[in-house]
């Protein structure tokens, strides 16, 4: 199992979570080829919209990955973008980054410069970085009820 955090607007993150899947990196099958069945996956989203909109800076939606491969789907006539499905706990409440800059491994030593941290369309996650930012969703008690 592994822990991963994807990078997507909010409102992208919110569609995949009402939709049951994730997709990453414009939907490559590279950003999504090493996502298994079981592992983690939360959204960071830096803003609203892709690139415009409000600005969020906060975990957006968790869950755990069920496909057993990443599949292509029909989305646009010349857009099939490769995803997974994914489980979400849809209790899960936006959790602002910066209050939790110090606490995670994956942020720690770049706290004056974070955001450089963030970019790319995923970043592999340290288990305790996880279960820090399942915590701060209130979804802590989901989270590690659904690992047994």
């Amino acid at each position: 199992m592994a822990f991963w955090m994807g990078v997507a607007s909010a409102e992208h993150a919110r569609g995949g979570r009402d939709g049951g899947f994730a997709q990453l990196g414009h939907g490559k099958h590279m950003a999504v080829k090493s996502l298994s069945k079981g592992d983690w996956i939360v959204y960071y989203s830096p803003r609203e919209g892709m690139g415009e909109g409000e600005t969020v800076q906060a975990f957006t939606t968790i869950g755990r990955v069920t496909s057993d491969a990443p599949y292509r789907a029909e989305q646009a006539m010349d857009f099939n973008p490769y995803r997974v499905d994914v489980d979400y706990l849809t209790d899960a409440k936006p959790a602002p980054i910066k209050p939790l800059l110090n606490d995670l491994q994956l942020t720690r030593d770049h706290v004056s410069n974070w955001g450089i941290v963030m970019r790319g369309p995923k970043r592999k996650l340290e288990e305790e970085d996880m279960r820090r930012i399942a915590e701060a969703m209130g979804v802590l008690a989901d989270f590690e009820n659904s690992r047994n």
